[in-house]
């Protein structure tokens, strides 16, 4: 029996069901991999065509993580086994991946993503485009792809546009954690439920008037997660980026990314979580951060699709260059935490290198993601 990902259904009072995923791979703060995507994806076509089905719910086992990305250890040990462009694991994986991110911005069905404890690349691919997103206190999202030498991928380029003050992109190029109150506020979460408030979600969704309009459905769930809300008495921390806010805005108004990097290499930040994403930042992909910049520039007109096929192609192209596998063997597998870069500083990434990382490596009608 496969047990990546355990699937149940609860039965309404009203004699209809509710799909429930649960990722299964506690030990690996339930990193995903190949077998996960293809089973997540599969069912959840299921459900929707499944008249029964009203609503679908998804989490992680175990109460550290939701999921702490995808697992960038076999990608790299994949990468090394096979040098050909583009790599057939690589494209395979990222393919399967953004189409399921795909299929979850564009259910019709009520969606919810419990998005409790760590939430990482990957696994905020999935709950970033889930139609209700939940967090609560020990929520920690983070996109810290600097740090091996990758990119926000996972439809980042999509919803890190959409975030106030342009903090998407401070996010993107320093990997700064968010807590629940920053979930909300940058557009990641809509609500904050109690810790230990899973059990009574589901009882309460299982006793609550379904309807066979998913419109109706959709906000009938947004009610039940509101008076649970309301009733959430877990003390939260404070909003480190409102705090951030303002001077997250005029760092990111300097005009370039050069200029931004002399900031933050010359401004003494008191403020602990702005100092630790400016050391996170200079510490990270000199790369990693131009591609970012860039990306932001580009996609900000882009359509989901679109986004996700042009991740589709700068994954396989970070994934053929040295620094990704650098990255995560200094992050990951040697633990040193001190990665060699190809190119040691921003100057030294020209732009004609960043435009590179651009370049599909398949012709339009034979791109993976071509149908999306």
């Amino acid at each position: 029996m496969n047990d990546a990902v355990l699937f149940d259904e609860l039965t309404t009072s009203s004699g209809q069901r509710i799909g429930v995923a649960v990722l299964n791979a506690e030990k690996a703060l339930n990193a995903l991999n190949l077998e996960m995507i293809q089973l997540l994806d599969a069912r959840l076509s299921i459900w929707d065509r499944d008249d029964g089905i009203v609503a679908v719910l998804l989490r992680g086992s175990g109460d550290k993580a939701f999921c702490a990305g995808g697992d960038v250890r076999a990608m790299r040990e994949a990468i090394l086994a096979d040098d050909h462009y583009p790599n057939a694991f690589a494209s395979d994986f990222f393919a399967r991946e953004y189409t399921l991110d795909h299929r979850i911005h564009t259910y019709r069905k009520p969606l919810l993503v419990w998005g409790s404890g760590i939430v990482m690349g990957g696994g905020l691919g999935l709950m970033a485009g889930a139609s209700h997103r939940v967090a609560t206190a020990t929520t920690r999202i983070a996109m810290p792809e600097i740090t091996i030498g990758l990119y926000p991928d996972v439809g980042g380029s999509w919803f890190l546009q959409r975030m106030p003050a342009k903090c998407g992109l401070f996010l993107g190029l320093t990997g700064a954690p968010l807590n629940a109150r920053d979930a909300l506020l940058v557009n990641l979460a809509d609500h904050i439920l109690p810790q230990t408030g899973w059990q009574a979600l589901t009882a309460q969704l299982q006793h609550a008037h379904w309807q066979t309009d998913t419109a109706a459905n959709h906000a009938l769930l947004t009610a039940v997660l509101g008076e649970l809300e309301a009733a959430n008495d877990d003390t939260l921390a404070a909003s480190n980026v409102a705090r951030n806010l303002p001077a997250i805005h005029t760092l990111l108004n300097k005009g370039s990314l050069a200029a931004f990097d002399r900031a933050l290499r010359q401004e003494q930040f008191d403020d602990p979580w702005l100092a630790a994403a400016a050391q996170s930042y200079l510490a990270g992909c000199p790369t990693s951060a131009a591609v970012t910049w860039e990306i932001f520039r580009r996609a900000k007109h882009l359509s989901l699709a679109e986004v996700l096929r042009m991740e589709l192609a700068l994954s396989v192209n970070f994934c053929a260059a040295p620094d990704f596998r650098e990255g995560v063997r200094a992050l990951l597998v040697d633990k040193d935490r001190q990665p060699q870069w190809t190119r040691t500083t921003l100057a030294s990434v020209d732009a004609g290198y960043v435009a590179q990382h651009f370049a599909a490596p398949w012709r339009p009608q034979d791109h993976p993601l071509a149908t999306l």
